[in-house]
């Protein structure tokens, strides 16, 4: 460029920019500082409280002072008891209280209070007769029976609504993906480890809901009918193979039985004649009427 009257002047120089830093290189000047905020995490799931609101705890003492006043008329609701074989889980205002109480007497307040009564004895439920298709498609149709007990009410009146249809329901899934697993012959040999298995996977499902399942039994396998004429055929046939076998054993065993006792009257005629003379006293004995000639052997000679 020519500036004006003077000598020409030069441009400065473009300034070049720094290559950028190899891939394998960390570049610390650009890093931020680490600071000590956490990192996002999920959100905990909110699991019940057991602290009561202020109008909460303003119903608690409200209902304890009145029931105080009409203590001879409310002693009967105050105090409760529950059998050895029950437990009773206590909610106040909605909020549960604790452990479940029991057995025996224990006490409530009458208004925000309430009890659950919970049986802890073992129940046997038969469940309805499912539909399954085994792994080589023969559709069976299964009773099964499932025994159950509660042992933790708690979880229980927390988690469940319905812990009777829970289990039956739960159960009868499982039955039928476990037996879909199997063949025909396999589920009908192996009855006792599918049982096992069957169980196994049952009282895993259960236990969250503070259920325990104890025995799982397949009551009846019922197949459709025309299974059950072919397998009673191929039984049949199965059968008389093998009593067609033992009957040629039998020929097999008289036959050489038979040889050995000629071989023994040829070099004894004594004993043919012996057996000639049994053989007509067996005759005349189950037929007295007939009336034979015996015959000295020589004439036949």
């Amino acid at each position: 460029m020519h500036g004006g009257y003077g000598m020409p002047q030069q441009a400065p120089p473009m300034q070049q920019a720094p290559p950028p830093p190899p891939p394998h290189q960390n570049n610390f000047n650009n890093m931020q500082p680490i600071t000590n905020q956490p990192m996002p995490k999920d959100e905990p799931l909110e699991m019940p409280t057991q602290e009561q609101s202020l109008v909460g705890n303003l119903t608690i003492c409200c209902a304890t002072i009145f029931n105080a006043i009409c203590c001879p008329f409310t002693i009967w609701n105050v105090v409760n008891v529950v059998q050895e074989y029950e437990r009773a889980v206590i909610l106040r205002n909605g909020i549960i209280q604790g452990k479940a109480s029991g057995p025996g007497l224990f006490c409530i307040i009458p208004g925000p209070d309430e009890f659950k009564r919970i049986d802890l004895r073992e129940r046997a439920v038969d469940i309805m007769p499912q539909q399954v298709l085994t792994k080589d498609s023969v559709p069976l149709r299964v009773d099964a029976v499932v025994y159950y007990k509660i042992f933790d009410p708690t979880k229980m009146v927390l988690r469940v609504t319905d812990a009777n249809a829970s289990t039956i329901q739960t159960c009868a899934t499982n039955l039928r993906s476990c037996l879909s697993n199997y063949d025909l012959r396999q589920i009908l040999d192996n009855m006792p480890a599918i049982t096992n298995q069957l169980l196994q996977q049952v009282d895993k499902a259960t236990d969250p809901w503070g259920i325990q399942v104890t025995k799982v039994e397949i009551k009846d396998v019922r197949l459709p009918p025309q299974i059950q004429r072919s397998m009673a055929a191929e039984a049949e046939s199965s059968r008389e193979a093998k009593a067609k076998i033992l009957a040629a054993e039998g020929e097999k065993h008289a036959s050489e039985a038979l040889s050995e006792a000629a071989a023994i009257m040829n070099e004894a005629p004594a004993a043919l004649q012996l057996r000639y003379l049994q053989t007509l006293a067996q005759i005349s004995t189950e037929n007295p009427s007939t009336i034979l000639f015996p015959l000295p052997m020589s004439l036949a000679q």
